[in-house]
């Protein structure tokens, strides 16, 4: 019988913790490893993941070749402690200063593409409150040891914070078993098995993240994994059980918002990939009602769907990396 997907690409972090074995094929490999970290006030976490990232990850094993952050604005000390902990830090508006100016994690995902050198990219979340330099090593463990694999994402269980010191066990990944399942149900049964689509730490090749769009907000996870399904199918990714992540918890409007965010790239990708006929403009705007002395008012939260073509397609990228365009 035919091993499924998820049997043959599921793997748990402890099958790469042998560190000086994923040094040893980075090397014979001839590979550069970059770890970015977008952020926007993360004061509270940053400077945590990047002094464990660097000394587990740069000096104690040579893995990973820079760590950068790329922050969307931060009004807090984000960028000064990141700064201070030995992090390459950009302002996203720095970056390609002559294209239009958007705000948004996708952004700094892509810009983190011209910034970086590397061959491998690790995208980290930088809210991480239990960071472990597994987070990265268990990434980047398949795409050092199998070389049909090119793009990894991380599942674990989810207990969220709730407040500043008590923990509940479960609860999160309510945007994943919400909305993203029933889609990939409906639609792409095979991507069911891609346990937390949605988690934000990943890691993939660059010659793959070069070549896809981004959405500039909350879709971009989604994005990458259609986009990379559609190209190159479901053989080329992994995931890895990293065991726990502990992170803030977002109320319940908070994720509407983001479930609006992620239904509109839904409906976009698919669109644009030609996989559904639908021919009506999308309504850009999430409407939610707030009680104001007896009155129902709406909250409205508007998304313009901005995507930033695939980064090769920038000349100042093609120059850098002396690429030729597509």
């Amino acid at each position: 019988m035919k091993r499924s997907w998820l049997e043959n690409n599921t793997f748990h972090y402890s099958e790469f913790n042998n560190l000086n074995r994923l040094v040893e094929e980075k090397q014979r490999k001839n590979l550069k490893i970059s770890l970015c970290l977008p952020t926007l006030n993360e004061e509270k976490t940053i400077a945590k993941e990047i002094l464990i990232m660097k000394s587990e990850l740069m000096t104690r094993y040579p893995l990973l070749d820079e760590i950068v952050v790329v922050d969307s604005g931060s009004t807090d000390n984000t960028r000064d402690i990141a700064s201070e902990y030995g992090a390459n830090v950009y302002e996203a508006t720095e970056i390609l200063p002559d294209l239009e100016n958007f705000k948004g994690k996708g952004e700094n995902l892509w810009k983190a593409l011209y910034i970086t050198q590397g061959d491998i990219i690790v995208y980290l979340d930088a809210d991480i409150k239990n960071i472990h330099h597994r987070f990265a090593y268990g990434l980047l463990g398949p795409l050092l040891l199998f070389d049909d694999i090119k793009y990894v994402k991380a599942f674990y269980d989810r207990p969220i914070a709730i407040g500043k010191s008590k923990i509940r066990p479960t609860g999160g990944g309510r945007v994943t078993e919400l909305v993203i399942r029933p889609l990939f149900s409906i639609f792409f049964p095979e991507l069911t098995q891609i346990l937390q689509p949605l988690s934000g730490e990943y890691a993939g090749f660059r010659e793959l993240f070069e070549i896809i769009p981004f959405p500039i907000g909350y879709g971009v996870e989604t994005s990458i994994i259609l986009d990379i399904y559609e190209k190159w199918g479901l053989d080329v990714m992994a995931q890895v059980d990293l065991d726990k992540r502990i992170h803030r918890n977002q109320d319940t409007r908070a994720l509407g918002k983001m479930s609006f965010a992620i239904l509109q790239t839904f409906i976009r990708r698919k669109r644009k990939l030609g996989l559904i006929d639908f021919t009506e403009d999308l309504f850009d705007e999430m409407i939610q009602y707030n009680l104001v002395k007896n009155e129902y008012m709406p909250d409205i939260y508007k998304i313009e769907g901005h995507e930033r073509p695939p980064i090769i397609e920038i000349p100042e990228y093609r120059e850098k990396f002396k690429k030729p365009m597509l």
